[in-house]
């Protein structure tokens, strides 16, 4: 089986070769350094959570098919404890796929975790992207445009996420929260790349 970091590399190299792109062309689109995008491609950097979305953002692709690949899958499936984890980043944040994209229902889901005082700032994604947070344990504050937001355990939100948005941890104890994240339109798999 391949490392996570050997696969984004893998997987970025095929998302630019498909659509045809240098990596001046990507940095623009993504808003990642040309050079950043070199050194992920050859896995001589781990990239951040936050540049992974920015990547996933601009290829218009899912977040967890460049962690693990898109599940064309539907039907049962189990988490087994062995998702893939991606961090912990400089930032102090973790993400575990815990369902991949699946093309048929167009979402995603992950188990996020902030460390104490850590914060993520995302990008806009694509446009239609809606995310539903839910807080497992420890405190979010969540700016979606201007509006801030807190989120308490079992408390969750909605909101469109084609617009900068912030995680927080607000606590004093790790943030862990679910993220599911939809796609409208559906973002295009390995399968149907244009």
């Amino acid at each position: 089986m391949q490392d996570i970091a050997g696969h984004i590399a893998t997987t970025l190299r095929r998302l630019r070769q498909q659509q045809g792109w240098s990596l001046d062309q990507a940095a623009r689109l993504t808003g990642v350094s040309k050079a950043m995008l070199g050194q992920i491609e050859r896995s001589e950097s781990s990239p951040t959570v936050s540049t992974l979305w920015k990547i996933a953002s601009g290829f218009r692709v899912s977040l967890s098919e460049l962690l693990e690949g898109a599940d064309e899958t539907v039907g049962l499936r189990q988490r087994d404890g062995h998702e893939r984890v991606w961090g912990e980043d400089s930032a102090g944040m973790q993400a575990r796929v815990l369902f991949p994209f699946d093309p048929q229902l167009g979402f995603e889901m992950f188990e996020v975790e902030l460390a104490p005082g850590a914060e993520s700032a995302s990008s806009p994604h694509a446009p239609g992207v809606v995310e539903h947070i839910v807080v497992l344990e420890g405190s979010l504050a969540l700016q979606v445009g201007e509006q801030w937001q807190h989120l308490a355990v079992g408390q969750g939100l909605r909101f469109q996420a084609d617009q900068p948005h912030l995680m927080r941890n607000a606590g004093e104890g790790r943030l862990r929260f679910h993220d599911v994240i939809h796609y409208r339109p559906p973002v295009s798999s390995s399968n149907s790349a244009s």
